[in-house]
């Protein structure tokens, strides 16, 4: 897509130096951080905290709300209007549904409150700023290291094809993350034998499909490029259910816990490191921003919306460690358990 020509280049680890500037203290303010789902745990676990923690480190007289709408559409819409009574000056949304925001942008900026896209971007009404990871980016890597993997393997074209698992319908990066992993696949020459978009990105939807295409496909299903670890773990529940055995490779991201021990099992192949708190951090310094008065800098444009996006990195087995353990995004005692233990030897993960 033409709107990523400009995307920020360099490591994350970068970024966050870059990110670590000084930054003028703003006197005080009201934000609110509004959340789309419960189905995902980084909201909780992530990126909130993150946010939380920024804005108390350079603003530490402001005041934040936090909302998570669990996936209701409605109930973000009441959240929305709840926190314009409540004072916000300044809004981060990662919405529920990319569509029905643009109407909440239009009433936010009509009484002059900055509205901050979070992670999914807001195509119809052009947001204040949009704060996210290279979605498109993502859908691709994925995609390709999958096809790599399984021409690395020498499996052949002519034994089947993959199945493509997307996120909800109404988000507009699982759109971009769709995207991208049409071109990873088009990198390969295997074929698509279906394709599903996953309403609310719920895991129970994607097995519930993935077990309709496995008794379809059988053993011609010869990979799984699943747009997130939620819908890829769906895949697998789907896979192990019908006995399937080996599994074939499964895509994911967004590097939750239990997708990480499910690559160490070796029952998913890849997933994509992107530690939320970059993205919540990014976003509190330009909520800040705003709030002192200051436009922040473009690093990049997308739906003609000034944007600051971050490259990530895809982790396999082959680099989990250095990615994960190694950077302390997650330790060996939160990964190694149970089941996983052995793996993590075959590692030599501590």
């Amino acid at each position: 897509m033409n709107q990523n020509k400009n995307i920020l280049a360099g490591a994350v680890v970068a970024a966050t130096v870059l990110m670590q500037a000084p930054l003028a203290m703003a006197a005080s303010g009201t934000v609110a951080f509004l959340m789309p789902d419960q189905a995902s745990t980084r909201y909780e676990e992530h990126d909130f905290p993150g946010f939380k923690a920024e804005m108390a480190k350079i603003c530490p007289d402001c005041q934040v709300i936090y909302q998570n709408a669990d996936a209701d559409v409605a109930r973000q819409q009441q959240q929305f209007n709840s926190v314009l009574t409540q004072g916000a000056k300044v809004i981060v949304i990662d919405p529920v549904d990319s569509s029905a925001a643009a109407s909440l942008v239009a009433l936010a900026q009509s009484q002059d409150v900055k509205v901050i896209a979070y992670d999914r971007p807001i195509p119809a009404k052009t947001a204040d700023y949009y704060v996210s990871f290279d979605n498109e980016g993502i859908g691709k890597a994925i995609a390709e290291s999958l096809v790599k993997h399984l021409e690395k393997m020498g499996v052949s074209t002519d034994k089947g094809g993959l199945l493509q698992i997307n996120g909800s319908p109404t988000d507009a990066a699982a759109g971009l993350i769709k995207d991208g992993i049409h071109a990873g696949i088009a990198s390969g020459k295997y074929e698509t034998l279906a394709e599903f978009d996953t309403p609310d990105w719920a895991p129970p939807k994607a097995q519930e499909w993935a077990s309709g295409q496995i008794t379809r496909f059988g053993d011609k299903i010869i990979g799984i490029v699943a747009a997130n670890d939620g819908t890829g773990g769906g895949a697998i529940a789907a896979l192990k259910a019908a006995g399937v055995d080996p599994l074939p490779p499964v895509t994911g991201n967004d590097a939750t816990i239990a997708a990480l021990q499910l690559i160490i099992a070796g029952d998913q192949y890849n997933t994509i490191s992107k530690p939320s708190e970059i993205v919540a951090q990014a976003a509190a310094r330009v909520a800040v921003q705003f709030l002192d008065g200051e436009t922040p800098e473009a690093k990049t444009t997308l739906y003609d919306t000034p944007s600051e996006l971050f490259v990530p990195a895809v982790v396999t087995r082959e680099n989990l460690k250095a990615e994960i353990i190694d950077k302390g995004i997650q330790t060996a005692d939160e990964l190694c358990t149970g089941r996983y233990a052995e793996g993590c030897k075959e590692l030599n993960i501590k």
